[in-house]
C-alpha cells in the first residue's frame, strides 16, 4: 500500500530565482513571485510546510499598473494612535518606495500567519538593477507580460 510521502524540512531543496521587473504588470508578477515563494510550482508542494525557493525581483521602480491604478489606487495603514491613519496614492509609493508597493502587493498574496512571515523572509526586492546576491548564483526566471 502506497501512502502519501510527506515532504521533511531536509529534504527540501531551494533554487535562488532573479526576475527583472522592468515593464511588467504589478499583480500579475506578485502572483507569480507568490507562488514561487509558495512553492507551487514544485511536484514536493505541500500546504503545511514552507517548500518554496528564494526570488530576488530587480527593477521594480520600472514597474506597470494598468488602468488608471497609479492615481486611484490608495494603501492605507494606522499608525496605532487616535487619528492615524495614514494613505498614500500608488503612484507616491513607485516614486519614493518602490520595493514597499511590490512586497505589500507579494504579502497580501501569501498565508496571513507564521508560515506566510517565513516565506515572505525569501523575497529580496530593488529598485535598481544590482543586488547582493550573486554569491548565490541566481537562475534567470522569464516572466510573460
Amino acid at each position: 500500500m502506497n501512502g502519501t510521502h510527506i515532504v521533511k524540512a531536509s529534504e527540501i531543496e531551494r533554487k535562488w530565482y532573479l526576475i527583472d521587473a522592468d515593464g511588467l504588470v504589478l499583480g500579475r508578477l506578485a502572483s507569480e513571485v507568490a507562488k514561487i515563494l509558495r512553492g507551487k510550482n514544485k511536484p514536493t508542494y505541500s500546504t503545511n510546510t514552507d517548500c518554496g525557493d528564494y526570488v530576488i525581483v530587480v527593477n521594480v521602480d520600472k514597474i506597470v499598473l494598468t488602468g488608471d491604478k497609479l492615481n486611484q489606487k490608495v494603501y492605507r495603514h494606522h499608525t496605532g494612535f487616535p487619528g492615524g491613519l495614514k494613505e498614500v496614492v500608488a503612484k507616491d509609493m513607485l516614486d519614493k518606495k518602490p520595493e514597499r508597493l511590490f512586497e505589500t502587493a507579494v504579502k497580501g498574496m501569501l498565508p496571513k500567519n507564521a508560515l506566510g512571515r517565513e516565506m515572505f523572509r525569501k523575497l529580496k526586492v530593488y529598485a535598481g538593477e544590482a543586488h547582493d546576491h550573486e554569491a548565490q548564483k541566481p537562475e534567470k526566471l522569464e516572466i510573460k507580460a
